[in-house]
């Protein structure tokens, strides 16, 4: 079945390959034509294709003659002149597929046509490189081409300014790494101004290296990390200042559901112990949550119930099993403030600011493409994942390198000592030798071999980019020994130097199979570019990590029967296919865990793109009246409906408690009474109570000029936003890690996930709307309340940096899901 799978798969790619070689004759027809014109009139061409996409001409109509001009530009240019298969390669990037084309096809000039095609739109091509090196590299040389028909080429490099970043991305065509793009993404989504933004919409992006990117990488988000503003002294002051308070005179409290609120005399009692005006002025904010949280660690969370301290430390009890949550924090600063309660060093409090996967940030443009040499083995993850094909493209010329097959040893060192006695055989006729490997350690020890015999080498081990494509091109001269382990010096060539052909050509050896056969199939392919002679061969051994998943136990039982050598290796078709099969596994395994972190992932995509959708609307909005008014209904509704439950007679209402908490929120003092409410049904409460509210902000409108209001709202809904969703990052991944216990009660995490993440989102919405409500009614409008400010300081780290950075990731702030902030019991809410 599987053989007949894989037939139909490549006779599908084989009637693909000749539509495209058809395409690829329009595209050569128009050769003639182009060849004649001047380089002004050349050039012209730019303009006439932008004004025949204007109107309405369509990319696919306009390929055949804009590649050829490509083309043409590139031989006067670059002094490189495409074949047809770069073409074909072009066409399926255009398409917005994958093309697979081996190592030496010249997958660089196979970009520059999409790429000059759908810059043409006007709309930015971002090209996307593993390292700073290629796309600065490939932006220099290639801009030549690009400046020369008239478009702008920018780069985007790391610790480049916001200016200088702006300008790169309103360049026709913008070249950067993949890291560098999806960081910019979430800090755009983070700017307090709309110009501050440096990134335009997503449109195309042509993926190099796109197995490496949108694969191997994929296991790891972008992670934009900081501190909060607050200082840890504020949480010692506040709890000085809450350990003084009485209950009843200070504030009330409400075991049953751990609320627990300021009376006005507590109120004032901060403002005096502060030394402030308005507890409630938006720059106090930050001292309001810590009073808050301060009340609640002293008030409803009691040690040796719901906490203990250990060693220390404070260790949640988890209040279902009674067990302790070691190495998990409560959130929004409730554990700091338990700290200071106890007298311990308050730890510093670290978020989660933003982050995003590879796959959801590159499903985000409108059209994606990718080039690679292997691609072919992962094609099921393309298609499902990203929505693109895999198109194995022919090479220009036949493939002449000879794969041997793989030496199997039964000791490492046996392995080791082999490979080093091959190499050396090699250096003496002259032949070059690339050695691959899987990690710097064996780079090293091969190294140290090769000392002994006094063979020069060049070591490389993914350090340093530039250096690392300067010594890959100089890996085929004549008597070249180059150590690199499997992935260095990716996307740079290795040409043959004099006579070296005669020789047999490059010599590929591998110390290591890789678990990913595409990994593999990457370093063979160093070897035999364009028609070259080579060959490679894998050296393996039964103590290799990936020889003992598949069982060698039995092979070296076998070797010892047949009392061999521990020199003598045994060189087997059967056993490259029992390890390829390995690979398999592996490759479905690592699938199966990249897919499940997607389906995590997606559940916060459809949040963060609500939340950016808001955030933007906020910043592009001249007058947010009518949204502020939207909250503060939505947070009189929640408030009312938690105080008067249906399912209750009204005479067990608890209209006392909620006219004080309305007092604390959207309402002054006296505004109303219990009763003006009793007697009325909730509908009814909810009318009066609104309408009271409103009328407080109708008031504090005419306090004020127009502008100023407009502006005091944008700062209080980019605040408040920008401080739940970052909990709620925090509270999502806390959820996340120990989502996988409720497969234990035969419930499916994911679902469960999802259900109480869209809870949690819910209740973080109905936060964000009650804290807006309650400054815009409590706070005063002053010059200091009109700064808008950022709610934290962020650094951008992949996942797996600050993991080996921090011996446990601050930012991975362990939390119990709780819902948020929220001050008051919500038995109905939605």
């Amino acid at each position: 079945m599987r053989g007949l799978l894989k037939k139909v798969i490549g006779d599908t790619n084989q009637k693909y390959v000749k539509k495209l070689e058809k395409k690829a004759e329009k595209i050569e027809a128009f050769y003639e034509d182009v060849q004649v014109l001047s380089d002004e009139n050349l050039v012209r061409k730019t303009e006439e294709f932008k004004e025949r996409y204007q109107q309405g001409e369509k990319l696919e109509q306009l390929l055949p003659e804009a590649y050829a001009v490509v083309a043409e530009a590139s031989t006067r240019v670059l002094g490189m002149t495409p074949f047809r298969v770069q073409l074909m390669g072009a066409i399926v990037l255009n398409d917005g597929d994958i093309a697979e084309m081996k190592t030496g096809e010249g997958k660089t000039l196979v970009a520059t046509m999409p790429v000059y095609l759908n810059a043409i739109t006007g709309k930015g091509v971002h090209v996307v490189t593993v390292n700073d090196y290629l796309a600065k590299r490939d932006s220099e040389t290639l801009g030549e081409l690009y400046r020369f028909l008239g478009l702008t080429v920018g780069l985007n490099l790391k610790d480049m300014s916001k200016e200088a970043k702006r300008e790169a991305y309103l360049a026709d065509i913008t070249y950067g790494t993949n890291n560098e793009f999806g960081f910019d993404y979430l800090r755009d989504n983070m700017v307090l101004y709309k110009e501050q933004m440096v990134q335009r919409p997503l449109h195309f992006a042509l993926v190099d290296e796109v197995d490496s990117i949108l694969i191997d990488e994929a296991r790891t988000p972008l992670i934009i990390s900081g501190s909060v503003e607050q200082s840890t002294k504020l949480y010692a002051a506040a709890n000085v200042f809450v350990s003084r308070l009485k209950e009843e005179r200070d504030y009330t409290i409400d075991e049953k559901t751990k609320t627990v609120l300021l009376t006005d005399e507590g109120v004032t009692r901060a403002e005096k112990a502060f030394q402030i005006e308005n507890l409630y002025d938006q720059q106090h904010v930050q001292l309001l949550h810590h009073i808050n949280q301060g009340l609640k660690a002293h008030v409803t969370m009691h040690r040796d119930e719901d906490y203990v301290v250990q060693d220390g430390k404070v260790v949640i009890v988890d209040q279902f099993t009674g067990r302790l949550m070691a190495g998990r924090r409560y959130s929004e600063g409730l554990h700091q403030a338990i700290e200071a309660k106890e007298g311990m060093r308050v730890q510093k409090e670290s978020m989660t600011l933003a982050s995003i996967t590879f796959q959801n940030y590159f499903r985000m443009y409108q059209k994606l493409a990718g080039m690679t040499g292997t691609a072919k083995t992962e094609e099921e993850e393309f298609r499902n994942i990203y929505g693109t094909d895999v198109i194995s493209i022919p090479t220009n010329k036949p493939v002449v390198r000879e794969d041997k097959s793989d030496l199997i040893f039964k000791t490492r060192e046996a392995k080791y000592r082999a490979a080093a006695e091959k190499i050396a055989e090699l250096y003496e006729t002259g032949q070059p030798v690339l050695v691959g490997t899987v990690n710097v350690d064996t780079s090293e020890l091969i190294s140290r071999y090769l000392k002994k015999k006094n063979v020069p080498h060049s070591i490389l081990n993914a350090k340093n980019h530039e250096n690392e494509a300067k010594i890959i091109e100089n890996a085929g001269q004549h008597g070249a020994v180059t150590i690199a382990t499997n992935m260095a010096g990716r996307g740079t060539d290795i040409k043959l130097g004099d006579g070296v052909a005669d020789l047999g050509g490059l010599f590929v050896i591998g110390t290591e199979r890789h678990e990913s056969r595409r990994i593999d199939n990457q370093l063979r392919g160093r070897a035999g570019r364009q028609g070259d002679p080579g060959a490679s061969q894998f050296y393996l051994s039964m103590e290799d990590e990936l020889m003992r998943r598949f069982g060698s136990d039995n092979m070296r039982g076998m070797m010892e029967r047949l009392g061999m050598d521990e020199d003598q290796p045994i060189e087997s078709k059967l056993v490259t296919r029992a390890v390829e099969q390995s690979q398999k596994r592996v490759e479905g395994a690592n699938y199966d865990s990249r897919k499940q972190i997607l389906q995590y992932d997606d559940v916060m995509r459809e949040q963060r793109d609500i939340i950016y959708a808001q955030r933007m609307e906020v910043l592009e909005s001249d007058n947010l009246r009518d949204i502020v008014l939207r909250m503060l209904e939505s947070t009189v509704k929640n408030i009312v409906a938690a105080y008067t439950p249906v399912e209750q007679v009204p005479e067990d209402w608890d209209l006392e408690g909620m006219l004080h908490y309305l007092n604390t929120t959207v309402l002054n003092e006296g505004d109303l009474t219990e009763q003006d409410v009793k007697g009325l049904e909730q509908e009814e409460v909810i009318e009066k109570v609104w309408e009271t509210a409103k009328g407080n902000y109708e008031a504090k409108e005419q306090e004020f000029d127009e502008e100023s209001m407009r502006e005091f709202e944008k700062v209080l809904l980019l605040r408040s936003v920008d401080r739940k969703w970052m909990n709620h990052i925090d509270q999502m991944d806390q959820l996340r890690q120990g989502i996988h216990l409720r497969a234990y009660g035969q419930n499916d995490p994911l679902r469960e996930y999802k259900f109480e993440g869209f809870n949690m989102f819910e209740d973080m919405v109905a936060s964000i709307e009650e804290e807006v409500a309650t400054y815009v009614i409590k706070s005063e409008v002053n010059e200091e309340n009109l700064q808008r400010q950022e709610v934290a300081k962020g650094k951008a780290v992949r996942q797996d940096e600050q993991e080996a950075e921090e011996e446990q990731p601050k930012n991975k702030k362990k939390t119990a899901p709780t819902n948020g902030n929220r001050k008051m019991p919500v038995p109905n809410k939605r």
